[in-house]
C-alpha cells in the first residue's frame, strides 16, 4: 500500500519522529516533460511518502527536430535535479534509483549530459528502455488491478514515448506477456502538429497515426480474441489520464485522492476530448486541472489515448494517478531491513 502524508511541522513530538524512524530511500523519473521525485519509509503495509517534488522541464523540447538536447532544456533539467538533491540530502536518503526515459535514449547529447549531471550535482542517471520503463509504471499500478479479469492491458503516456504492456494475473503473480514503446508522446506529437484547435479531419489524422502503430502488437498477444471472451482490463497512468479524470470529477482542484482508483468510460474520453481538440490552449489552459503548463499539450495526450481506447474498446478504463516512481520505491523497498527486527520484507 501506497501512503501519502503531508508535510508536518518541525515540532519534535514523538508520534513525528517514529513516522520518519528508519531508512530513506527514493525514486527520480525524468521524462521527457517532466522531472519528478519521491521520497518514503518504509511501513508495514509498503512505504509512506514523506517528501516529494515534480517539476515540468521539457527536456526533450526540439529534439524531434534537432535529435539533441538544447542547452536552455539542459539547464531548466539540470535546475531541477539540483532541488531533488538537496531533498535527497535533507531526507538522509540511502537508497535510490534515478532513472532517465525517452529524451535520453534518443539525444545524440545524452552522454554529455549525463556527465554534467553526474559532476555538477551528483546524480547519476540510468538510461532505461521502454520495456522496462513499462515494467515499473505497471508494478506500481498493481493494487489497483480487478482481479475478476485475468488479462490486464496498462499504459503510461509520456512526453517522448508511449508504453504499453500486455499482462496475465496468476497463482504466481502477475506475468508480463508482451510489450511495446511507441516513439511518440505528448511533446513529440505537439511538435509534429502544433498545439492550437483541431479540426475533426486534423484530429482524426492524429489518432489514427498513433492507431497504426498499436496493430501489431495487438495481433501478436491476441488482444483482440482476449477481449471478446470479456477478459480484459485496462488501467491507465499519465498525466492526459489523470487530467481528464479531474475534468470529468468536476475538480475545481487537483485531488490524487479522488483521481487515483476512479474509472473513466471511453464514451466521456472521446466527449472530453472532442470538446478539448476544438479550442485553443488559451481556453483549455481556464480548467483548473490543466493550466498553463498542460494547455499546449493535451490535444496530443488526448488523441494517443483515443487511439488506445479505438484499437482496444474494453468501455473504461481506471486512472492511476502513479506509475514508475512507485514501481521503482516498491521494489527498493524490497531491500529495506525491516528494524524491529524481522529481516527483509516483501513490497506488500
Amino acid at each position: 500500500m501506497v501512503t501519502y502524508v503531508r508535510k508536518r511541522q518541525r515540532n519534535g513530538n514523538a508520534r513525528v519522529r517514529r513516522e520518519n524512524s528508519g531508512q530513506a530511500f527514493a525514486a527520480l523519473d525524468l521524462g521527457t516533460n517532466n522531472c519528478r521525485l519521491l521520497v518514503a519509509r518504509r511501513t508495514p503495509e509498503g512505504f509512506k511518502v514523506v517528501d516529494s517534488f515534480s517539476r515540468i522541464v521539457r527536456l526533450g523540447e526540439g529534439l524531434s527536430i534537432s535529435g539533441a538536447l538544447s542547452e536552455a532544456a539542459m539547464i531548466r533539467t539540470i535546475s531541477a535535479l539540483r532541488v531533488c538533491a538537496g531533498k535527497l540530502k535533507r531526507n538522509h536518503v540511502q537508497r535510490l534509483r534515478c532513472v532517465a526515459t525517452a529524451a535520453c535514449r534518443r539525444a545524440s547529447n545524452c552522454d554529455e549530459f549525463v556527465d554534467r549531471v553526474r559532476e555538477e550535482i551528483g546524480i547519476d542517471l540510468e538510461i532505461i528502455e521502454g520495456s522496462e520503463e513499462a515494467r515499473l509504471a505497471l508494478a506500481g499500478c498493481t493494487p489497483l488491478f480487478d482481479c475478476t479479469l485475468p488479462k490486464v492491458l496498462g499504459f503510461d503516456i509520456g512526453g517522448g514515448s508511449t508504453e504499453l504492456i500486455w499482462q496475465e494475473m496468476c497463482a504466481e503473480g502477475v506475468v508480463t506477456l508482451g510489450c511495446i514503446s511507441l516513439p511518440v508522446g505528448v511533446m513529440t506529437l505537439t511538435e509534429r502538429h502544433g498545439s492550437g484547435p483541431k479540426t475533426i479531419s486534423e484530429y482524426a489524422a492524429m489518432v489514427e497515426e498513433i492507431e497504426v502503430q498499436l496493430v501489431p502488437f495487438c495481433t501478436e498477444n491476441e488482444i483482440d480474441e482476449a477481449m471478446a471472451r470479456g477478459e480484459v482490463q485496462m488501467v491507465g497512468t499519465s498525466g492526459t489520464v489523470t487530467t481528464l479524470a479531474a475534468i470529468d470529477l468536476d475538480l475545481q482542484r487537483y485531488d490524487r485522492a479522488r483521481v487515483d482508483g476512479a474509472y473513466i468510460d471511453f464514451e466521456v474520453v472521446r466527449r472530453l476530448s472532442d470538446h478539448l481538440r476544438s479550442i485553443g490552449p488559451a481556453d483549455r489552459a481556464t480548467y483548473p486541472c490543466i493550466g498553463a503548463d498542460r494547455c499546449e499539450l493535451m490535444i496530443a495526450g488526448c488523441a494517443i489515448l483515443e487511439a488506445i481506447c479505438a484499437r482496444m474498446p474494453v468501455g473504461r478504463l481506471r486512472v492511476a494517478d502513479r506509475g514508475v516512481r512507485e514501481g521503482i520505491l516498491l521494489e527498493l523497498r524490497e531491500c529495506i531491513p525491516d528494524t524491529d527486527g524481522g529481516g527483509f520484507v516483501g513490497a506488500g
